[in-house]
């Protein structure tokens, strides 16, 4: 049922975006409106999981620079039957990860170093779980598709702001006054139908991360830790780009906190409540990626790997 509600409010943003060519400029601008669209979304296909990791000066890493953190990757990935992901850490001080990537022969986890600095071993496993359950369910693709939609009715609703759209030779029927209003309201119903799909494919990946893990309260205890220090340490590049927030597990800006129209994501208590329900229903058991370190190093290397400058001390993380 949610993947046929995706589709359909996929189906109205794509309808959304050629209606509002043609407020701008009748038929002709409906063409233009959906050849660009086309073009657009050809692009992300191909490219927007390097994109994104670019914008956020995501390094890849593997087993030899950070092998804990890897191999658990690794492992869940193998529990959920995917391939492989390539594995990135993000130099920023907030806690939060996200996954991109097209399709999941060709997808990628990322996590911030204050994740895998202020969780525990199993809490780390639970948020990983959620992303590539975001993977499995083809979510990255349908995001970031929705995103540039919603961003391009932007840019074309600002062109018409811009120039004037309606005029009386295009044919166009909502005449000068429909047209400003399609202009203004289209990018904020586009935004409307963004979040809606974000908020709906949370839940369903935090149910398919917690099946993954085994350990719905993992991934509930890292909701909450994330949540009350993501609205305290500022992400600036998300700041920045904020159409890429709703990529993240937990929005990285600052001040989204109510399931409402106006969030991304869905209010955590209510994720919480979700995987409370759901493992009381799965009992225990589930992967136990290995006790949490008692000391961290100052400087050291996150998740496996010697401090810069100095000796590796004791292993940290999973199999530590």
């Amino acid at each position: 049922m949610n993947h046929l509600k995706t589709a359909i409010l996929l189906a109205g943003l794509t309808a959304l975006f050629m209606a509002v060519g043609f407020a701008i400029g009748g038929r002709g601008g409906m063409m233009i409106a959906f050849v660009v669209a086309s073009a657009t979304n050809l692009f992300s296909y191909w490219n927007s999981d390097k994109m994104v990791l670019r914008m956020y000066g995501a390094r890849e890493v593997d087993e030899a620079t950070a092998p804990d953190f890897v191999r658990m990757v690794h492992e869940l990935a193998r529990r959920a039957d995917l391939p492989l992901p390539r594995v990135f850490i993000m130099d920023n001080p907030q806690p939060n990860a996200f996954a991109t990537g097209r399709n999941p022969q060709n997808a990628a986890v990322a996590a911030t170093t204050g994740l895998l600095q202020s969780l525990s071993p199993e809490e780390v496993a639970g948020v990983m779980a959620h992303e590539l359950a975001h993977i499995k369910h083809y979510d990255t693709l349908t995001m970031t598709m929705t995103a540039t939609i919603a961003g391009a009715i932007s840019m074309l609703a600002n062109f018409g702001l811009l120039f004037g759209g309606g005029n009386r030779n295009n044919n166009n029927p909502f005449g000068a006054i429909g047209t400003i209003l399609m202009v203004i309201l289209a990018p904020v119903a586009a935004m409307l139908v963004q979040m809606a799909i974000s908020r709906s494919r949370e839940y369903e990946a935090d149910r398919g991360g917690a099946e993954i893990l085994g350990r719905p309260m993992a991934l509930a205890s890292a909701l909450a830790k994330i949540s009350g220090a993501a609205h305290e340490v500022p992400n600036y590049e998300a700041e920045s780009n904020p159409a890429t927030a709703h990529m993240f597990i937990i929005n990285p800006l600052s001040g989204a906190r109510m399931d409402n129209l106006f969030s991304t994501h869905p209010a955590v208590e209510n994720r919480i409540a979700a995987l409370r329900a759901l493992s009381q229903q799965m009992g225990g058991g589930g992967f136990a990626p290995g006790p949490s370190p008692a000391v961290r190093p100052p400087g050291g290397n996150p998740w496996g790997g010697a401090a810069r400058g100095g000796d590796a001390g004791p292993r940290r993380g999973p199999w530590g």
